[in-house]
């Protein structure tokens, strides 16, 4: 999962969403230094992982991508699933993006000090540019990724990834949506809250 999941698979809690945000940068036992709550959003982050990663819904997904981004596959699987939370945000929440990515940002900043340094680095351009409203285009996707290529080892198969995803469009919609729900059972159980979802959407 990526970063509008891990946040919206947090449930109301506002620690718990900022551990489950910074999940990725918080190493072994260093989430013991954190209070209780993000700490519990950390392990949250690391048990939402593996749950992900063993799926085999996810791993159909990832199937796809391999002929270009081999074992990053599944990180490329992670932003696809962001666009797709974004596309059918009105199926999961309550409460409409814009709203609750600017919520979200009030959070990151009013706990600036605790953020690892990694995450102080991006912080300013994930707000100014509305990164997690932009997982909702296409051109968001593509973005995101092309900044991943820069940073990190993630292949340069940009223009890959972005055709795959145009010709298996409703192949990943439809994985998404089959495997999403899941997953929210999965956080209710293990973290012991509820996620507030529409009347229509709920089981």
């Amino acid at each position: 999962m990526n970063y509008l999941s891990h946040i919206y698979l947090s449930g109301g809690s506002e620690e718990i969403k900022l551990g489950n945000f910074i999940g990725d940068f918080v190493k072994g036992q260093q989430f013991m230094k954190y209070p209780p709550n993000v700490a519990k959003g950390i392990i949250l982050h690391r048990h939402i992982d593996s749950f992900t990663d063993s799926h085999n819904i996810v791993n159909e997904c990832i199937v796809k991508l391999r002929p270009g981004f081999g074992k990053y596959s599944g990180i490329v699987i992670d932003i696809f699933f962001d666009h797709f939370l974004a596309v059918n945000w009105h199926h999961y929440s309550v409460e409409k993006l814009p709203s609750f990515t600017k919520r979200f940002h009030a959070v990151l900043l009013s706990n600036f000090f605790q953020l690892p340094s990694q995450v102080k680095m991006f912080l300013p351009f994930l707000i100014q540019n509305k990164r997690l409203q932009s997982y909702a285009s296409f051109q968001g996707i593509e973005k995101t990724l092309r900044i991943m290529v820069q940073r990190t080892s993630l292949p340069s198969e940009t223009e890959f990834a972005m055709k795959i995803l145009e010709d298996e469009y409703q192949f990943f919609n439809k994985a998404f949506n089959q495997f999403f729900p899941e997953i929210i059972s999965f956080v209710e159980t293990k973290g012991d809250y509820k996620i507030e979802r529409p009347f229509f959407a709920r089981e």
